[in-house]
């Protein structure tokens, strides 16, 4: 497929989604909202592809929302809008594969909220992460729900009520983001651990990905069963008996993704 706003690359087995607006700051527009969208299902249905990554072209990840593209909406139009601008939270919980964010310069508001949607994220050192839409008499509604899943109540409303930056170590040590690394080594990082990733078993991780995001909200004891049940499951598949005999046998296992 065809875009303008984004560009999908593929090595070996992951897909690379760059947000390409670097005179924007990777700014969300509505084309780059709705390319990004259609690139992780595309990347999510791609046989051949087990971990996406998504990073910025240019000085920034993404510094959040065009607000070129903010006035004279009625409020139908604003619930459209930003329905579109959030999108990539569901579509990154829903997916089969993992999606790690590559993260350099800034990552602001719903770059910000990005980030935090990503199942991982690795984060060069000097980059700076806000949620900062409180400062222009909005606020970072949206985003707080991914990254208030990722460092709770009083590290998130302290980000979102006072849209002050933080930066790349502080959001490591308050679990925003897995790891910091030297700028100049952020794209070996990446490419490591989703290569790391794309040698694992795909069902395994498939079924994982989709019992954590699934037990997440649940009840502890409704939690534990429905992660026992999908654990059953998995045990059935022909990756879960390779990958037993493999280890059993000191041999390296062959995945069939089955």
């Amino acid at each position: 497929m065809a875009y303008n706003s984004i560009i999908v690359e593929r090595k070996e087995h992951v897909g690379i989604i760059i947000l390409n607006r670097p005179d924007h700051f990777n700014t969300f527009s509505t084309e780059l909202a709705t390319e990004l969208n259609q690139a992780l299902v595309e990347l999510d249905n791609d046989e051949t592809i087990r971990v996406a990554v998504v990073k910025g072209a240019g000085k920034a990840f993404s510094t959040g929302i065009d607000i070129s593209e903010f006035f004279g909406k009625s409020l139908l139009e604003y619930r459209e809008w930003v329905g579109k601008m959030e999108q990539m939270n569901h579509v990154i919980g829903y997916m089969k594969k993992p999606v790690i964010a590559s993260v350099h310069g800034y990552a602001v508001a719903n770059g910000a909220g990005l980030m935090a949607a990503c199942d991982l994220a690795v984060v060069a050192e000097e980059t700076k992460i806000g949620a900062t839409a409180v400062n222009v008499g909005l606020f970072c509604m949206g985003p707080a729900v991914p990254i208030s899943r990722s460092i709770g109540r009083k590290r998130t409303l302290e980000m979102i009520l006072t849209g002050d930056m933080i930066d790349a170590e502080t959001a490591e040590r308050w679990g925003l983001v897995n790891k910091v690394v030297p700028a100049d080594k952020l794209e070996e990082e990446t490419m490591a651990l989703a290569l790391k990733l794309a040698e694992k078993s795909p069902i395994a991780v498939r079924m994982g990905k989709r019992a954590y995001y699934g037990m997440s909200d649940m009840e502890f004891g409704k939690a534990m069963e429905y992660s026992n049940e999908m654990f059953a499951e998995l045990c059935t598949t022909e990756d879960a008996q390779e990958g037993v005999d493999a280890f059993l046998n000191k041999r390296k296992a062959v995945w069939k993704g089955k």
